[in-house]
Formats: C-alpha cells, structure tokens, sequence
C-alpha cells in the first residue's frame, strides 16, 4: 500500500479532527509568555490556549485519527465543504429511536431482527452514498437514522433504532473473516474509550481473488463513501471483528446465518412448514415461477417438487440427484446463489445449454459463481479482456466491471447504461 501524501493546512480553530487538534496545541506551546504587558494581549495568548485545549478534548476518533477525519489523505475534503463539525461528549452518538420524517419510534422489548436479504442491505447502504450524506453524530437523514458510522449500519441493517457500535454486536453473529459476505460488518468497538477508533463499515465485496482489499461502505468525513479498503482497516486493522446480521437471508451454511438445511423430513407429502415457503421463493427466483400457479407457501405441492426437480436437472443431475426432494446440496445452491438456473421452458436442461440472462445479482463484489466465469471467458473472445491481470475466474472482481464497462461504452452507452454492471441487453450482445 503507497504511503499517503498529507498536504500543508491551517488548523481551523474548531476543526475537530485529531491532525488540527495536534497543530493547534504546537502552535500554543510555541508562543513566547512574558509577564507584563497589555492586558488584552494577554487575554489573547490565554484564548488561544484555551481554545487548543478545547480542541484536544474535542478531537474525535470515530473512525480513528487517519480515516475519520476531514484531512485524511484518501478522502480529501472538497472545495466548499463547510468542514467537520465538532464532536459531542459521546462520539458515536447515543442509542435511541429514529428521528425526523423517517422515525417509527423505539422498538418494542425483546423485538427480534427484522429479516432482510444482503441485496437489500447493499442497495440501502448505496442509497445513502448516491445521496452523499454528511457526516453528523448529531443530525439525523430524513429516514429517521443518525448520520454516523453506527447510524449507517443501522439503517443498512433496517434496524428499528439508531444503534451504536457498542450495541451492534448484539444483532450480529460472529464469523471469521474469510467468511465475510456482502451486508456483512467489520467492527472495532473500545470499551475503555469509545473515542479512540471505534468505528464500522459494511463489507460490500473483495476487490481480487487475493483478498487482501474489500469494498467499504462507510460513514465518515466528510460524507458517505465506497471505496477500496485493506483488510479489515487503514488502521486498528487486527481489533475489527467481523459480524453477520442475525436476520439476513441468504449465506453459507454453518457460518451463522440461518440457511443450514432443515432436513429432508420438512419437504415432501404432507409437509407444511415455513422451509417449503423459503424453498419456493428461491425456485422462483432462479427461475421457477411457471410452476407456481399461485405462488409458493407453507403447504408442499407438485409445483414445489417439479420446480425443484427442474432446479436439479438445470445442474446436470439425474435419477436420485433430481428426484424433485431438496437435499443439503440442492439447498446450499439455492441459499448462496450458487449453481445454474432454471432455463426457460423449451431451452431444456442440459448443463451444456445456453441459458438465458441469469440476473443482476450474480454480478455483484463478492459473488463467485459460474455466471460470472462464463461472463469473462466470453468479454475475452469478444476482445474485452484487459483488464484481466490472471484471466477470467469465478469471483466477482473490479477487472471484471471494468471489462463489462469497456464493452458497454463500445455500444455506444454511457451513464448508468455503462455502469460496468451486465443487464439482459448486455448479456445479449455479448452472447450473440
């Protein structure tokens, strides 16, 4: 990783990043104090030691002295910005209901995580970096959820109050870091002193295959942001802990999250659970709607057991592998988006079958899968390949974007249209 480069600035006398604070008391100790003398001059030298020392006090370390503030050399503040505002007695702003248009006041007791999918985690935290949210720890978005690094992760999560980071753990389960899946936190939470470095961000996907940088979203100085990030920070890297919320949907087995397979006795005849739900709304999503003349719930049917059947036969099982009875590796596919889709009737079901355009969210930061290894073999037949440092592979990474972009842009599109992300258009194009 470069070493930063840190330009010269004048510390703002209420700038409450730790770099200002420092410079401010320098500059103090530097001034010559001699007995006598006007008294206003005197009055002045003691203003400004007094404002240093509120500034000390008032630094804060919410992401950390480098990653927080306005200055930090990855994010430099921009033309206009009106700056930081100073920090409150508690940095990370205190556990409450929402507030504003957006509040639906305290949860009630004991109210157990709402469920939600890492879909809607990341197009939640993405409407916040679309949007450019100032950092506060004091104001509060027109959602209700406060305007920090805790704030964020509360409204990412749709959690029913504003949490902070001594609190989010509680929603979560801990996972280790290889792990880590998009919705996902890592978290640094000091208890001895919460100002100095606690901080969160949401994991948004690993940049490469080496795993060593992720995309961040975070909440800090000056505003909402996504970028590449080291792992697991820029600095206090080995105390963040990773976290899965408890009501995510969707994961992998066995790593907290509640997509362990039931069992094969809650499917079948006569089965009526909330597994056979969860397993038809999956079928549907991978392309098993036209089985469900009604659409999947608790009651098991022959559209269930033809819908999964079709799902088994779409990875090239037969006989017992497709008998249209979901078994822990049927379900495992269908939890983590892994395997082939349903192809669409008429297309068949051979492994060897071109299928149609699978969806967006298999070409997303941190998902591996065999769309994606299709996706680049082909932007390398169609001359979009260089970007590539080590060829096209599995995992989701930003040489794949860029190639998709660049191959977009020769379609002539531009703006969102060649945002580097493949739709059905550019799925067709390129496949044709």
């Amino acid at each position: 990783m470069s070493v930063p480069v840190f330009e010269e600035y004048e510390p703002a006398i209420d700038c409450a990043c730790a770099g200002c604070a420092v410079r401010r008391r320098s500059a103090a100790r530097a001034l010559p104090v001699r007995r006598g003398g006007h008294p206003a001059a005197h009055g002045a030298r003691r203003a400004l030691v007094l404002a240093t020392a509120a500034g000390v006090v008032l630094s804060c370390g919410a992401a950390g002295a480098a990653a927080a503030a306005g200055h930090a050399p990855w994010a430099p503040r921009a033309d206009g910005d009106a700056g930081p505002e100073p920090a409150p007695a508690n940095p990370q702003g205190e556990k409450g209901p929402l507030r504003g248009a957006g509040a639906s006041g305290p949860p009630s007791a004991g109210a157990a995580a709402p469920r939600t999918t890492r879909a809607e985690i990341i197009d939640r935290a993405q409407r916040w970096v679309n949007a450019k949210v100032p950092y506060s720890m004091e104001k509060y978005w027109s959602d209700g959820y406060r305007q920090d690094c805790s704030g964020y992760v509360s409204m990412a999560w749709n959690l029913g109050a504003n949490e902070w980071t001594g609190s989010l753990a509680a929603y979560g389960t801990r996972i280790a870091r290889s792990d880590l899946q998009p919705g996902d936190i890592l978290l640094f939470h000091n208890p001895a002193d919460p100002a100095k470095g606690s901080h969160v961000t949401i994991f948004g996907g690993w940049t490469s295959g080496a795993r060593t940088h992720y995309v961040a979203y975070e909440q800090a100085r000056p505003r909402t942001r996504k970028q590449s990030t080291p792992l697991a920070y820029w600095n206090n890297s080995d105390r963040y802990v990773a976290y899965r919320y408890k009501g995510v949907t969707g994961g992998s087995p066995g790593s907290g999250s509640s997509t362990a397979f039931p069992g094969a006795e809650r499917f079948g005849p006569g089965a009526n659970n909330k597994y056979v739900t969860q397993l038809g709304r999956m079928l549907v999503q991978r392309g098993g709607k036209r089985f469900y003349a009604v659409g999947p719930g608790p009651v098991w049917g022959t559209a269930d057991k033809r819908a999964t059947q079709a799902f088994q036969q779409a990875q090239g099982w037969k006989g017992k592998e497709a008998d249209g009875i979901p078994g822990p590796h049927t379900w495992r596919l269908l939890t983590s988006g892994g395997g082939r889709n349903i192809p669409a009737a008429g297309a068949g079901g051979s492994p060897n079958t071109a299928v149609p355009f699978p969806g967006r969210g298999y070409f997303q930061p941190g998902q591996s899968n065999s769309h994606v290894d299709r996706l680049g073999k082909q932007l390398v037949k169609k001359g979009y390949g260089k970007h590539y440092v080590s060829g096209p592979s599995p995992l989701w990474t930003e040489a794949d974007r860029r190639n998709v972009e660049a191959f977009q842009r020769a379609q002539g599109w531009r703006g969102g249209a060649a945002d580097g992300y493949p739709g059905p258009e550019t799925w067709r194009r390129l496949f044709a």
